[in-house]
């Protein structure tokens, strides 16, 4: 019956879509962007309380920002969608024991911050207002974390970031957005609905956004990691990213699958913010 729930919306969305496509396309892309995981659990909040905490106004919403202080290099780190920053509990015990300044933000409607809607472009925005206030030498993105880094780095003048690391990046929203379609079983009418609202919303239309073309131009040290057994984000994605910045460090691990939580990960991250 959960696999028919999907399907079930659909078909209601693709009747609206009969009528008006574009307003379809509003209703799915609200769908879309509402994340059904990503609140906090009560270990998670436990561990969380530990750091610092900052709450930035912005917008309508506030972004919540966890600190845990050092004297090195201050590094941001940006989860991945359904997520928040309890995941990367293991990779602040390293960083902190080397005394490095950690901070880790939730993205909007996950954990501790507001909001409804969720989607890389606000996120965007986020990473770069949080980069603003606390001029990060470096970040570190995971899964559409990562996307988001890139896209704010291409639209707004960062300068105190020099590295960053893209862990399970993907490369083109479009093909995020193809997948979302296909288990929803939208119609043709559903999915051009779809491109109008983006078109009307960000003023592009999906294949616009694109981690691989917005790296091309950035003139900052960059590591790609990304697993051979990644079943979210395919490996592909990690490659065509690489391509298209060729002086960026490229590591393949294989068995982490999407969430890349593995020592040996974590060594390559320690290894490239030491350089």
């Amino acid at each position: 019956m959960e696999k028919l729930i999907p399907k079930l919306i659909g078909a209601c969305i693709n009747f609206v879509a009969i009528f008006s496509p574009f307003y379809a396309g509003k209703l799915s892309m609200q769908l879309f962007s509402r994340p059904r995981k990503g609140q906090l659990k009560p270990n998670e909040s436990n561990y969380l309380n530990k750091a610092k905490q900052h709450s930035l106004p912005f917008k309508d919403f506030n972004i919540k920002v966890y600190h845990w202080k050092g004297s090195k290099d201050t590094i941001l780190m940006a989860h991945g969608w359904e997520s928040n920053s309890f995941r990367w509990k293991d990779l602040i015990e390293i960083l902190t024991k080397e005394d490095f300044n950690v901070l880790a933000l939730d993205a909007p409607a996950h954990g501790g911050t507001g909001n409804k809607e969720f989607n890389a472009i606000l996120y965007s925005e986020c990473i770069h207002h949080v980069a603003e206030t606390y001029k990060p030498q470096a970040i570190i993105g995971h899964s559409v974390g990562g996307m988001a880094t890139t896209f704010a780095l291409k639209n707004h003048q960062m300068n105190s970031v020099d590295k960053i690391m893209l862990l399970g990046a993907p490369d083109a929203f479009s093909s995020i957005l193809n997948n979302y379609e296909n288990i929803m079983g939208y119609s043709k009418r559903t999915k051009h609905g779809n491109r109008l609202y983006i078109h009307k919303r960000f003023g592009f239309f999906p294949e616009y956004f694109s981690t691989s073309t917005f790296v091309s131009n950035l003139k900052i040290d960059t590591l790609i990691i990304h697993d051979k057994k990644d079943r979210i984000i395919p490996f592909s994605d990690g490659i065509n990213i690489k391509n298209s910045y060729p002086s960026s460090q490229f590591i393949e691990t294989k068995g982490y699958g999407h969430g890349l939580k593995s020592g040996e990960v974590y060594q390559h991250i320690l290894k490239f913010l030491k350089a």
